[in-house]
């Protein structure tokens, strides 16, 4: 039985990524060895390193003005990293989400943290319109898309305030206008690489501002001066996400990437709106891309033990169980998930409803 990997995170990588990274496992670059086990210094390692940061900035479209590091972590450790280099008096967030609620906490240990809207009312099914930036905050922060409850801000906000976005579970899925950011980060292993490596896009000339001493490992100015090298980087991470890179290249960039992952989700969500046992749980206008949510119905909520063991051991559809959070389903479509699997759990679906 296929197996259709729909898990939030770590998740579905291409093929070909995990294939050219167990090769390198084996063999790295012809040196005979395990890229395990070779020197980050070595020069097969460095040209690595520097190919994966050129292309990031290719697909991207990143100005000039702009540097990407690579370091460990996760977004949790950018949630103070953040603050600790940009939070001079008072900063602006957006509380769609746990993790949106967690880079809250931590800002609150630098300076003045002005929660401008939140959408927990609703168990953050929504994400907030209509809210006020004041006119000095150092920068406005927000997660553009929320993997546990499946909502996610598409575009980019179109405010005074310099912009600070956690991009961990959409970077890549869309152009973005890089320009209007200071800093842009997130977790890898979503849609890049496996677990272990943090990306973060930042202006060089936003850093420098605050006056509070900053541990070596914690400023972003350190990883820049040294290409990421000043420590000991996360060499396999980094090593796979160049291939998915690649790849992405040869799908044709980020908008061939936008293109299919519109054509996913409308596929997913216009069988959830169809079918009559199943209804979404985020806002329609604020539907993710990356992430899709739903439950049972109300009446049929008795079927929803059944319907999971349908689609996982009779189907293959593995990850498909949603947050505790939320209950009920998620279906993660990154950038890596065939249209073919997402047509699959469709059809589970409507198999299911057929039977009940």
């Amino acid at each position: 039985m296929k197996k259709h990997n729909f898990y939030a995170g770590p998740s579905i990588l291409n093929e070909k990524v995990i294939k050219a990274t167990a090769d390198a496992v084996l063999d790295f670059a012809g040196t005979g060895l395990s890229l395990l086990e070779v020197s980050h210094r070595g020069k097969e390692f460095d040209a690595v390193m520097a190919e994966t940061n050129q292309l990031f900035k290719e697909l991207l479209d990143i100005p000039a003005e702009y540097e990407v590091v690579f370091v460990g972590g996760g977004a949790s450790m950018q949630f103070c990293m953040v603050p600790y280099n940009m939070l001079r008096t008072k900063a602006a967030y957006l509380d769609t989400g746990t993790w949106a609620s967690k880079a809250i906490k931590e800002a609150k240990l630098f300076g003045e943290v002005d929660v401008v809207a939140s959408s927990k009312d609703k168990n953050y099914s929504y994400i907030p319109k209509n809210y006020t930036i004041a006119d000095d905050v150092d920068y406005f922060h927000y997660t553009s898309n929320n993997t546990i409850y499946g909502t996610e801000i598409r575009k980019d906000p179109d405010v005074k305030a310099r912009l600070i976005c956690d991009m961990s579970s959409d970077i890549f899925s869309r152009p973005i206008d890089i320009s209007k950011y200071d800093i842009i980060y997130g977790g890898a292993q979503k849609n890049l690489a496996p677990a272990g490596v943090t990306f973060a896009i930042v202006r060089k000339d936003a850093l420098g501002k605050v006056e509070r001493p900053i541990p070596t490992m914690l400023k972003y100015s350190t990883h820049i001066e040294k290409d990421s090298m000043f420590n000991t980087p996360p060499v396999l991470p980094i090593y796979s996400a160049l291939q998915t890179l690649k790849w992405y290249k040869e799908m044709g960039g980020v908008k061939a990437m936008q293109k299919l992952n519109e054509e996913k989700a409308a596929i997913l969500y216009n069988e959830i709106d169809r079918n009559r046992l199943f209804v979404g749980t985020a806002a329609e206008e604020d539907r993710s891309l990356m992430n899709v949510c739903f439950v049972m119905k109300e009446e049929y909520k008795e079927l929803e033990a059944a319907f999971a063991d349908f689609a996982i051991k009779e189907r293959g559809m593995m990850g498909i169980k949603g947050h505790r959070s939320v209950g009920g389903f998620r279906a993660s479509l990154y950038n890596a998930m065939p249209k073919s699997s997402v047509e699959a759990l469709v059809a589970a679906m409507q198999e299911f409803e057929k039977k009940h």
